[in-house]
């Protein structure tokens, strides 16, 4: 793997991070007025010690992890990517062994403080907005994408801060925070993956008051722990009745030691990172919040952030094997010159280039989304104001409607993309990326995944239709957003060709009137939609640019907007025609 600082190194991510990324209002709500920088100097709780007390200072925090994470991982992670890969998992009798080179990866990123992301501060977190974590986890994942999820997984715990009791947070979250624990999410079972308002895991409540779980959870990741780190383990269980769907379902906290790993999984690819069948039996747990909202509200609550986590993931991946790539063919000599003067492999590099420029926007604008909404529905919680009320606020309807749909259009654009550029990178290696010696045959392996966990992309297409049908109404929230959007900047030809192209693809689509037969052109409409959305973001932020850094933004819009004019034009073209169911 190429070795450096893997934020520092990337000049497209230090400019969206400088210049492109609306810190102030993201900040600004995330940080509810320098709250934790005040309890500081009133209570002296080390805690809130590195807290920010401007949005200055925010931005110098941010950057300092962004910094740190990025030397770590290209200097530490990266070099022992195919050590670890090369020796993997091994499993004896319910116990996951790592190899040693993962576990000192593990512990030194656990040292330097920088696992708990998602965490706050209250809690002993980093407590960096989803933005930030965003970037973080684009960064580790390019280093090596199964190390990725085991540096990241204790951040899932932020769904128990958000809804678990105060003696449950302060039970467990700091010692998660610290490292001692490692954190999985078990949802999926072996008869039920997707359809969740059937699983069928029961928990029933003893006479002496304890919650009691029994049943087997699939492809569940780290519910073995990580070497000294026992795992705790966030799981839907019925409470109701058998057929109760998921209005029966409850969340709990169980942890590893009360479970049995039957086996891990023998997967493509993220071979170091284990995929777990789990028992449960008779296994107590603890329950967070209220029961029968496990899925309704705990998991579903769950789904942005874990779509952003896959889409960054994604993004990671892909610059890999992007730089990859980009290092072979400016080496490898064919026909007296290297294989990048080659117009054909030239083609393949830039499209590279342009897609993860464009994709960075996107996942970015799904994250600011999910920042404005979740923290401003915790700042007025924090301020006594009902759920009814909270609920009705305009701001936090706007931009949870908009994180509703940019979260899947992120994750499977994102994901898909990832899959091509490897696949491309293996290619700009010709026969030596077929080979095990470069790093692109792991790097492809590891990619094929990320269209299929957290929700494939069919599922991902089945998220975003509905939201991009009603969002294009006449008063719908995405048509407002891009009119917002499109009164502060001077759209392209290029860029209103394509606007009025995704509109008519939308009407086409509702005009359809068999469920069957719009679901043959369902992948299409969202793909016209986000490939708009991508090209209007990429426009905006060439606005914010100038000189150089302007004009190659620019080429890179306009080349990026030429590709989706193709796609669009083909696409409205055969919804003129009668699909086939």
């Amino acid at each position: 793997m190429i070795q450096g600082n893997y934020f520092r190194d990337n000049d497209d991510m230090v400019q969206v991070f400088k210049s492109l990324v609306d810190w102030k209002e993201i900040i600004e709500v995330y940080e509810h007025g320098f709250k934790d920088a005040a309890d500081y100097k009133k209570t002296g709780n080390e805690r809130y010690a590195s807290a920010p007390s401007s949005i200055e200072e925010a931005l110098d925090m941010y950057e300092s992890i962004l910094d740190s994470a990025g030397d770590l991982m290209g200097t530490y992670v990266a070099p022992r990517s195919a050590e670890m890969d090369k020796i993997g998992l091994k499993y004896d009798n319910g116990k996951v062994i790592f190899p040693q080179a993962q576990v000192d990866c593990y512990n030194t990123l656990r040292d330097a403080g920088l696992q708990p992301m998602a965490i706050s501060r209250k809690y002993g977190g980093l407590g960096l907005p989803v933005t930030a974590q965003s970037l973080l986890c684009e960064i580790s994942a390019r280093a090596d994408a199964a190390f990725c999820l085991a540096f990241g997984n204790i951040n899932i715990v932020d769904i128990v801060e958000r809804y678990g009791s105060e003696e449950i947070c302060e039970q467990w979250i700091p010692d998660i925070a610290a490292g001692k624990y490692s954190a999985a999410m078990a949802l999926t079972e072996p008869n039920y993956g997707s359809d969740l308002p059937n699983v069928q895991t029961k928990a029933e409540k003893g006479a002496d008051g304890v919650w009691r779980l029994t049943g087997t959870k699939r492809f569940i990741t780290h519910a073995c722990g990580y070497d000294k780190a026992p795992s705790i383990i966030l799981t839907l269980a019925r409470t109701g009745s058998p057929t109760s769907g998921a209005r029966g379902l409850s969340f709990f906290i169980v942890q590893g030691k009360d479970i049995h790993v039957a086996s891990i999984e023998k997967k493509m690819g993220l071979h170091c990172s284990p995929t777990c069948e789990v028992v449960f039996d008779n296994a107590p747990g603890q329950m967070i919040g209220e029961e029968g909202f496990g899925l309704v509200k705990y998991s579903m609550g769950m789904m942005n952030s874990a779509r952003i986590t896959i889409a960054a993931q994604s993004l990671g991946i892909a610059e890999g094997a992007y730089r990859e790539a980009k290092k072979y063919a400016s080496e490898r000599v064919q026909f007296g010159k290297t294989i990048d003067k080659i117009p054909a492999v030239k083609k393949m590099l830039d499209r590279m280039e342009r897609e993860q420029a464009a994709t960075r926007m996107l996942v970015l604008e799904a994250s600011r989304a999910v920042d404005l909404y979740i923290w401003k529905r915790e700042q007025l919680k924090h301020e006594g104001k009902t759920d009814r009320e909270i609920k009705a606020d305009p701001t936090i309807r706007r931009w949870e409607k908009l994180a509703d749909l940019f979260t899947p259009m992120a994750k499977y654009y994102a994901s898909e993309s990832c899959v091509k550029i490897a696949y491309d990178a293996v290619q700009v290696h010709g026969g030596a990326g077929y080979t095990e010696e470069y790093d692109v045959a792991r790097i492809y392996r590891d990619a094929r995944i990320t269209t299929i966990y957290e929700g494939t992309t069919q599922l991902q297409v089945v998220a975003a239709i509905g939201g991009i049908v009603a969002g294009m109404s006449a008063a719908g929230n995405l048509r407002e957003y891009v009119n917002q959007e499109f009164a502060q900047m001077k759209p392209s030809p290029e860029l209103k060709r394509l606007f009025d192209l995704f509109s008519g693809i939308v009407d086409g689509y509702k005009a359809i009137e068999s469920s069957d037969e719009k679901g043959m052109v369902a992948f299409e409409t969202v793909e016209s939609a986000t490939r708009f959305l991508m090209g209007m973001l990429m426009e905006r932020s060439v606005s914010k640019l100038s000189g150089a850094e302007a004009e190659h933004r620019k080429k890179l819009c306009r080349d990026f907007n030429l590709d989706s004019l193709a796609i669009l034009e083909g696409t409205s073209v055969r919804m003129k025609e009668k699909p086939a169911a």
